[in-house]
């Protein structure tokens, strides 16, 4: 089967999984929204309005508007940009150094490989969100430091994954052959192995974003994301919890815009792996 027909097969898959088709939609629109974001909102994110601050939705102020009187849904849709911000740029980071030290494991071996799943080992006995919180405080809150917080743990699971990848493939027949009519090691990786390694990596980036964007969230809200008065969801959830029961907007819509992007970015990659799994070609 061509690389081209293995392409249109898993776009046919992927098209006909109702949750992927649904969540990609989502996830355009979220880009959309992030890249357009001056254009979409309606008012300026940080005008403030004090005399009507906390006022529920109206026809001006669609969603609300929050305890300085800014506009919450122009801020929402700025906000989209610092959550596809930090999950693009934190998937980015991870996988290009999973990519790095899992091709080197899985490919080199030995004491290689021993050196660096010891040192993945050691990273993961730390709770991820705990060492973010450290990092975050240590350098401050900013959208590079956050990155970095995240980047510093996320890039294991990558390099474990790849890893495995390599070392079942370094063993199959045309690898084997690759390597007897002397092939060099660099362009056996490039070409013969990563490609065939990549699609299990690609599935789990998917995923990665969806939990790159929670914990952006989650430091946000207590105040290690980015700094004010940029928008953030975690941080418009964190102001907005003093007012629950006067003004619950505050809460609830950059809460549902959290939770509707993760399930966004988990049918799509729910779809992906289904499609992306070969034992599917039998059913």
């Amino acid at each position: 089967m061509s690389e081209r027909t293995v392409k249109q097969t898993i776009a046919r898959r992927v098209a006909r999984h109702r949750g992927a088709v649904a969540g990609f939609a989502v996830v355009v629109l979220l880009l959309l929204a992030a890249v357009l974001a001056p254009l979409l909102a309606p008012f300026d994110p940080g005008a403030q309005a004090l005399d009507s601050g906390l006022s529920g939705p109206s026809r001006s102020h669609w969603l609300g508007q929050d305890r300085l009187g800014r506009d919450l849904l122009s801020r929402l849709i700025h906000g989209a940009r610092v959550s596809v911000a930090v999950g693009l740029g934190t998937v980015s980071l991870s996988l290009a150094i999973g990519l790095l030290v899992g091709s080197a494991a899985g490919f080199f071996a030995g004491k290689v490989d021993h050196l660096f799943m010891r040192l993945a080992d050691i990273l993961l006995a730390f709770p991820g969100i705990l060492l973010a919180i450290a990092i975050t405080s240590v350098l401050g809150p900013s959208l590079r430091n956050v990155l970095i917080a995240l980047s510093a743990l996320g890039w294991v699971g990558y390099a474990r994954l790849i890893r495995g990848q390599i070392l079942k493939i370094r063993e199959m027949e045309f690898v084997q052959s690759a390597r007897a009519v002397g092939t060099p090691p660099a362009r056996l990786l490039r070409v013969h192995i990563l490609p065939n390694a990549i699609s299990p990596v690609i599935v789990e980036a998917t995923f990665g974003i969806a939990r790159a964007i929670v914990a952006e969230a989650g430091l946000s809200f207590l105040g290690l994301g980015v700094a004010p008065p940029t928008p953030s969801w975690g941080a418009m959830i964190s102001e907005g919890r003093h007012f629950l029961f006067v003004a619950p907007h505050l809460t609830t819509v950059p809460g549902l815009a959290i939770m509707i992007t993760v399930m966004a970015f988990n049918f799509l990659g729910d779809g992906l792996r289904d499609a992306m799994d070969v034992r599917e070609g039998a059913h």
